[in-house]
């Protein structure tokens, strides 16, 4: 864990397992990692990538959670992504068009502690390159991709992901909500 913990402080890239889908993470304050990560991808810049918290009060530090968004977290037996409107601290990059940020609260062990330990949000976007079918176990991503970023984790490489991703939902801050993906 400290070898992967070094990689992300000094900006690198990493494929990792996440609650859902096989990812590509970096430290989420680090512009130059983020952007690294748009080229491993070949995604356009205007295409946001959602961050990874483990924390209710790190999410809390990012954002202002509406009470609706807390009921959604609480109930979801799915992994889901909340979008949320002005957050802070992160970097213009990272954001959508209308500066609005996607958050996941992650449930899984290995997320948590990789987060505690880096002790910053981590990026996390699908271990593919734009347009292609998400991973849903390690042997599913490109041998290209493995070898753009700098460390793919050893944990959970035969496992197969039960989910193909999270659900996406948009809340506002006067609780209105829009599901992206369900």
């Amino acid at each position: 864990m400290e070898n992967i913990i070094q990689i992300l402080k000094s900006g690198g890239t990493i494929l990792y397992p996440t609650d859902t889908i096989w990812g590509i993470g970096c430290d989420a304050t680090n512009i130059e990692a983020v952007n690294k990560i748009f080229e491993i991808k070949k995604r356009e810049k205007n295409k946001s990538m959602i961050i990874l918290v483990e924390s209710e009060k790190r999410l809390q530090d990012l954002v202002d959670v509406p009470e609706m968004a807390w009921e959604i977290i609480d109930l979801s037996e799915k992994p889901v992504t909340i979008v949320y409107e002005n957050p802070r601290g992160l970097p213009k990059e990272l954001l959508a068009e209308d500066g609005s940020i996607g958050i996941r609260l992650v449930k899984n062990d290995f997320c948590k502690r990789l987060i505690t330990k880096l002790n910053k949000p981590l990026v996390s976007t699908s271990a593919n390159f734009s347009g292609e079918k998400s991973p849903l176990k390690f042997s599913d991503i490109s041998p290209e991709i493995i070898d753009l970023v700098d460390y793919a984790v050893e944990e959970d490489r035969e496992k197969v992901s039960q989910y193909s991703g999270s659900s996406v939902i948009k809340i506002w801050s006067d609780n209105r909500i829009k599901v992206l993906r369900e």
